[in-house]
């Protein structure tokens, strides 16, 4: 019980810093970002683990800064080495928990070994489409007995195209407003083929999972 009460202290500390210098920190970046990539990285880090200001603006503001290809870099660092710290907080505090609460369920015990056993890609192909809320990914994963290394990898490889996005967003904002329409479109035909191939897969592992089970009744 400690143990979960000290990271929970943890968390509203950092929470609280950042709500109340949220505005302070983009401010920052705006004007002396620039200057220390490695500071406006941690910068971003914190405003992605706590979205006082929605990421996508923080990565428009990153892209701004720094252009298309740094922007990007410091957008992923910030976001990926934030999911990563959101799954440390529950795993290493409320794993125990969520593991008794998911049991309760056989359906969702079902599902979460199913997960499981599928978590690289599941994590991967979720993490490509930014409209499935990202501290879902993080709570269920960290709850999960996924190991570490699968999901850290996973959740920052699948976080690149939308931390792409972003930072060119913001940075041609500034430098080509007239290509926000094209690099729309090439998104949008990016999300449908993300999307059907998210489909396929699903038929694809529950498919296989129902063969498993047949086998084995």
């Amino acid at each position: 019980m400690g143990r979960k009460i000290v990271v929970l202290l943890g968390f509203i500390l950092l929470a609280s810093l950042v709500l109340w210098q949220g505005e302070s920190m983009v401010a920052w970046m705006r004007e002396n970002g620039a200057r220390s990539f490695v500071a406006t990285s941690l910068l971003a880090t914190l405003l992605a683990l706590f979205p006082v200001i929605p990421y996508p603006i923080i990565g428009g503001v990153l892209g701004a800064v720094f252009g298309t290809a740094l922007g990007s870099l410091a957008t992923w660092i910030g976001s990926s080495l934030a999911s990563v710290l959101m799954f440390a907080f529950i795993r290493y505090g409320y794993q125990d928990w969520g593991l008794r609460l998911i049991h309760k369920s056989k359906a969702l015990t079902r599902v979460t070994r199913l997960f499981e056993r599928n978590a690289f890609m599941t994590i991967f192909l979720t993490r490509l489409i930014p409209i499935i809320p990202s501290i879902i990914v993080n709570a269920y994963s960290a709850l999960s007995r996924v190991t570490f290394a699968s999901y850290t990898i996973a959740s920052s490889l699948g976080k690149v195209p939308s931390m792409i996005l972003f930072a060119t967003v913001g940075s041609t904002l500034v430098t080509n407003p007239a290509n926000l329409l094209r690099i729309a479109f090439y998104y949008a035909a990016f999300l449908l083929i993300v999307y059907g191939c998210f489909r396929l897969w699903n038929r694809y592992v529950f498919k296989r999972e129902r063969e498993k089970q047949t086998r084995g009744a």
